[in-house]
């Protein structure tokens, strides 16, 4: 029987990059940056990087609708096409508007001159597969703002009576590099012309705020961006108008390393940030982290103040409807005591469990004892428990972070095994775990892991060196009762 396709879409032919949704007619659109990857360096590229798109109605199932938007050429200003945003103007017309980008196009004739970024625009009846690119639109940096970073124009109306609003991706050029980024504003009344506003949001605190977005649910606005200056991740503000303040929640971050460069959609009442999962290179778990990967989509909880909660799609969920339960099929090691997660743990105990499919639902319900020290998921592990991976909750910390053994060496002693590199280091998520109930849910997919706490924290990632392996729990200095682990497929 040949398995369903991946719920995480990655096209044929390379890697997503950054996803612009866009909801039409009760479909989601999510056109994307399709990395090829090509070895050839920029300038010798026959063509640069294209918007390709699939269509969606639950994620789960994806339509793949190819290229919609091709390189404009070696001598074009697009000829890489990069983030940006579709609106629908005032009369219907559909507007395309993203980042142009030639290596060929420097911001100076200086030696050190760097590739300029400029707007691009594209027009549509209502094909969101086929548009018209006005190059006489381009629109390159304003005065005041850094020309190779002048990229990502999201565009929306904040309200009807105002005018539209570009968000973009920019740099103050005379301010120190590190804390020079900011959310600058154009606006414009007939999506065109544009004209330099007041910035939605300079911190002084990132180098870029890359991907912009900006939506209203309820009575709150919330801002949402990309960063790589003090961790590689998707953040959000929230505020009470579209103009700010905006101000950070206790927790603004919407997942790890892993996921990035997040824009949201909003789709039969609910919203969804859609990202990458990063790849590594080599394909192996000590390779750095590449840029671009596989499409992933977390659905947002809105909470009374206003933060959020992450979670997986409910509609993924429901897709995985084939239960097992294995809470009885748990077996003790590391001198565990034969019942799964009962009486005082002084060191560590474990229990393993049954094989893992390559892809499949895992669910966790404990009942968590105070003071416990760390307890967790072994996922791809071995017949012992010794080998694989961990996702392990640590109360103390109030975090949830991956680990792996062996986590590798730098040479053939025994002070040479890397145990002190307690988990992987761009992988920690603050989660609160008071004593009591939790539920832990790991969605796997080939080597795509997710994993969310309550409901609430997001943890995405990728296991590349095991393919294969058990499913086991572990406790560390504390205790807790298992309730219920069940293993769901489609």
């Amino acid at each position: 029987m040949t398995p369903p396709p991946s719920t995480h879409f990655q096209p044929p032919n390379g890697f997503v990059g950054d996803v612009i949704p866009y909801e039409h007619d009760g479909t989601a659109w999510l056109f994307y940056l399709l990395d090829e990857r090509p070895d050839a360096p920029p300038l010798e590229r026959a063509t640069g990087m294209p918007w390709a798109a699939v269509t969606t109605t639950d994620f789960v199932t994806f339509d793949d609708q190819g290229v919609v938007l091709p390189s404009g050429g070696p001598d074009a200003s697009d000829h890489d096409c990069y983030t940006g945003s579709v609106v629908r103007g005032d009369d219907g017309t559909l507007h395309l508007f993203s980042t142009g980008h030639n290596p060929r196009i420097r911001t100076s004739t200086d030696d050190d001159a760097k590739d300029a970024q400029v707007v691009c625009h594209a027009t549509s009846d209502g094909d969101l597969t086929a548009w018209t690119k006005h190059p006489e639109w381009d629109l390159p940096a304003l005065a005041g703002y850094s020309p190779e970073d002048w990229r990502d124009p999201f565009v929306f109306r904040p309200h009807a009576d105002r005018p539209w609003q570009m968000l973009l991706a920019t740099r103050r050029p005379d301010e120190p590099y590190r804390r020079s980024g900011l959310v600058a504003r154009l606006e414009s009344d007939d999506l065109v012309t544009w004209r330099d506003a007041e910035p939605l949001w300079e911190p002084h605190r990132f180098i870029t705020q890359e991907c912009p977005d900006v939506f209203q649910w309820g009575d709150w606005w919330y801002l949402v961006y990309s960063e790589f200056s003090d961790a590689f991740c998707t953040r959000y503000r929230i505020a009470t108008s579209p103009d700010g303040p905006w101000t950070a929640p206790a927790d603004d971050t919407v997942d790890g390393r892993a996921f990035y460069a997040a824009k949201t959609v909003a789709l039969d009442g609910a919203r969804y940030f859609v990202g990458w999962i990063a790849s590594k290179d080599g394909r192996r778990d000590a390779g750095p982290w590449q840029w671009a990967g596989t499409m992933a989509t977390l659905e947002a909880h809105q909470r009374p103040d206003g933060s959020l909660r992450f979670d997986l799609p409910h509609t993924l969920q429901a897709a995985y409807a084939h239960t097992t339960d294995v809470t009885e099929q748990l077996e003790p090691r590391n001198g565990a005591a034969q019942a799964v997660g009962t009486g005082a743990v002084t060191r560590y105990a474990s229990w393993i469990g049954p094989e893992l499919p390559s892809e499949a639902l895992v669910t966790v319900d404990v009942d968590l004892a105070p003071d416990t020290g760390a307890f967790g998921i072994l996922l791809r592990t071995t017949d012992d428990g010794e080998h694989g991976y961990a996702l392990r909750l640590e109360p103390a910390r109030n975090r949830l972070v991956l680990d792996r053994w062996p986590r590798g060496t730098t040479g053939t002693e025994q002070w040479q095994v890397l145990g002190d590199v307690p988990h992987a280091v761009e992988l920690e998520r603050p989660v609160d775990l008071a004593p009591g109930r939790h539920r832990i849910v790991v969605h796997l997919d080939g080597d795509i892991c997710v994993a969310v706490v309550d409901g609430a924290v997001a943890l995405s990632t990728r296991l590349y060196d095991r393919a294969d392996g058990r499913v086991g729990l572990f406790v560390q200095d504390g205790a807790f009762r298992l309730d219920r682990m069940t293993i769901r497929t489609r």
